[in-house]
């Protein structure tokens, strides 16, 4: 777990040397716990508050695990608990960073016009394709409704 140091009231800063108090944007906010400055000041209390935030952190993520196969937003909901320890976890912030840079990466990629094209003509292929496969199914079998079913 990280609880920052031994010492009350310490807090885990960023490797650039930005203190607490100097917020620059989401990217250059100080990594370590967001807990109120009274948990914090007792170790204990910051331990347990941690391992509470864990288990529902943990909560989360196993929820949108079970989403992932079944109906529901499976992997917002797997990100929403990766954010809820990265509340107080410095390894999940680190990941919910590099996640917000790829998301960002690959939305500035789908905007290329050359990408957008490319998407746009595989697109058109896999429908084409999947109408000429239902055509031919349809040509071989018909289309047979279950209440218009003759018993054999």
């Amino acid at each position: 777990m990280n609880t920052g140091s031994n010492e009350p009231g310490e807090v885990v800063v960023a490797s650039d040397g930005s203190g607490p108090g100097e917020v620059h944007g989401d990217q250059d906010r100080g990594l370590g716990s967001r807990a109120p400055e009274f948990i914090k000041a007792r170790r204990a209390l910051h331990v347990s508050w941690q391992v509470g935030v864990f288990i529902i952190g943990l909560a989360v993520v196993v929820a949108g695990i079970i989403m992932l196969p079944l109906p529901g937003p499976g992997w917002v909901v797997i990100f929403g608990g990766m954010a809820i320890w990265a509340t107080e976890f410095v390894w999940a912030q680190l990941v919910l960073r590099w996640t917000k840079r790829k998301v960002t990466e690959a939305a500035q990629r789908a905007l290329d016009p050359k990408v957008r094209r490319r998407n746009i003509i595989l697109t058109l292929i896999g429908l084409v394709i999947v109408g000429v496969l239902l055509g031919v199914y349809l040509w071989k079998f018909g289309i047979v409704m279950p209440w218009k079913i003759e018993d054999q």
